[in-house]
């Protein structure tokens, strides 16, 4: 039988770490519990509303904060606030396939197009790997604005 499993990152800003990889996936936050959301409602500002209306204090309402694969078949992202900082390499990483299938020259275009948008978004662009057939088609490793490493394969 198999598993779900969620991802969980660690964050001294839950929200906005959630929102840049909202951004990055094409995820979504999923609404508040019982809460039912117009389409194309802004669920962050929801989930605001919810947590006044519950009573959460207000230092205590940007503690967590979670992404849904809208099409449900990728997995749950978790960001939950903790006080340390992130001191060493990760030893788990997302990688962000972003040209499945391209090869070569097509394949790197697209990558740094991708890794582009991202910086736009707050990553940080770390180091290029060019392709080495046949064992590597070219990857390109950043960081989110905490300090994540992730690739763009």
């Amino acid at each position: 039988m198999s598993r779900h499993i969620q991802v969980t990152f660690d964050a001294h800003d839950p929200r906005a770490l959630s929102i840049f990889w909202r951004d990055v996936l094409g995820y979504v936050h999923p609404a508040p519990p019982g809460v039912e959301l117009a389409e194309g409602a802004d669920t962050v500002a929801a989930w605001d509303d919810f947590l006044e209306r519950t009573g959460v204090p207000e230092e205590q309402r940007n503690s967590a904060s979670a992404l849904e694969d809208p099409d449900g078949s990728g997995p749950r992202l978790f960001f939950q606030q903790v006080p340390e900082d992130k001191v060493a390499k990760n030893r788990v990483h997302l990688d962000v396939r972003a040209a499945p299938g391209l090869e070569g020259e097509a394949r790197m275009v697209a990558l740094e197009a991708e890794c582009d948008r991202l910086v736009a978004l707050g990553a940080t662009r770390v180091r290029r790997h060019e392709p080495d057939p046949p064992l590597s088609g070219g990857f390109i490793v950043m960081t989110d604005p905490e300090g994540n490493e992730f690739c763009l394969d």
